[in-house]
């Protein structure tokens, strides 16, 4: 595959978007209608685009998981049975809308198809930052996951691949896999964190409102297997406001955060976490590196409408899966939910 969908901002755009029609035109599986629903959501010009198709291929599928579940084809991913479950129960006409609405500091979103996704190791107490990678568990090599893929190739000296995120909660979300052979686990190495700075500054250039983003393992990343959350946002994340003491402010950030312009200096930041077994969550867009340390899953209580913070949430947007949550969390509860993560000695 060329490199011409990173000449710009529009090509990537262009080529999210056929690839998604592509998925919903080729494939009759429950998997892969998940995807495309739930992407599809995100972007009300493709919603109204392929509305009709969806609609169309959900009482298909829903004729045909009612026939027969048992031997219905579920792409090698029991998930996708559980999930498609759970969207019977309240049918296309039940699922609403997403919003989004600004709340003092922080943003917050309702996307209610993020209730059905499996949590895998999200949710799970952790005794550390590492764990081996589990060739049986959930990785991106499956071969059911390569249909999922909508870019492979050398990009930044890495042989990379791009694949849709099943459950987004923004536009164009995508993750980005290193050698996704190659049985990577969740754990950066130098030259890990490196070839993501090189690749944010290289994409940079030719779109200005791409950003990386990573859930180190014990920090709610859901795979063991390494990769990075791949976004393209006109509207700043919350962290990089100017108020913010990081960024030269005269406010603390609830949870604590560094911010670095270099990448040997967050490299020295990060691998003294990892010594100390600190879990964390990390932004990075073109020149700038945000690092989050913060207490790890499992080991504090949080609020019932909190389903786990990861890099967003750490960076200051929330997601709620209730509306009811939605319409009533204020800046107050937020930054209580977000303080219970601090680190007190994270150097």
């Amino acid at each position: 595959m060329n490199l011409d969908i990173f000449s710009s901002q529009e090509k990537l755009a262009e080529a999210f978007k056929q690839g998604l029609a592509e998925l919903l035109h080729g494939y009759n599986e429950l998997g892969v209608f998940i995807l495309v629903l739930a992407n599809v959501s995100m972007d009300p010009e493709l919603q109204e685009k392929l509305d009709r198709k969806v609609k169309g291929r959900y009482q298909l599928l829903r004729r045909s998981f009612k026939r027969s579940p048992r031997s219905f084809y579920l792409d090698d991913a029991k998930d996708d049975k559980r999930v498609f479950r759970q969207l019977l129960r309240i049918g296309m006409i039940g699922l609403h809308p997403n919003e989004s609405r600004d709340e003092g500091p922080w943003e917050l979103q309702f996307n209610q198809l993020r209730s059905f996704r499996p949590s895998r190791i999200a949710d799970k107490p952790v005794d550390g930052v590492y764990a081996p990678f589990d060739i049986d568990g959930f990785h991106f090599d499956k071969p059911f996951l390569l249909k999922e893929m909508f870019w492979e190739g050398y990009f930044a000296g890495r042989r990379t691949s791009l694949y849709y995120n099943k459950f987004p909660f923004m536009p164009f979300h995508s993750l980005m896999v290193p050698e996704r052979w190659a049985n990577h686990p969740q754990f950066l190495h130098q030259a890990d964190l490196e070839y993501l700075w090189a690749v944010s500054e290289l994409l940079g250039q030719t779109m200005p409102d791409v950003g990386f983003a990573y859930n180190s393992y014990g920090a709610n990343a859901s795979i063991n297997n390494l990769h990075f959350h791949m976004f393209m946002r006109e509207k700043p994340l919350p962290i990089t406001r100017a108020e913010w003491s990081h960024n030269g402010g005269d406010q603390e950030y609830p949870v604590g955060c560094r911010k670095f312009t270099s990448v040997q200096d967050a490299w020295e930041f990060v691998s003294g976490l990892h010594r100390q077994d600190v879990s964390y969550n990390l932004v990075v867009v073109p020149g700038r590196l945000y690092c989050v340390p913060r207490r790890r899953q499992g080991s504090y209580c949080h609020a019932d409408w909190n389903f786990g913070f990861a890099w967003y949430e750490m960076a200051g947007g929330v997601t709620t899966v209730c509306r009811d949550d939605y319409l009533s969390l204020n800046t107050e509860l937020i930054t209580r939910e977000m303080e219970l993560l601090m680190l007190h000695d994270n150097g």
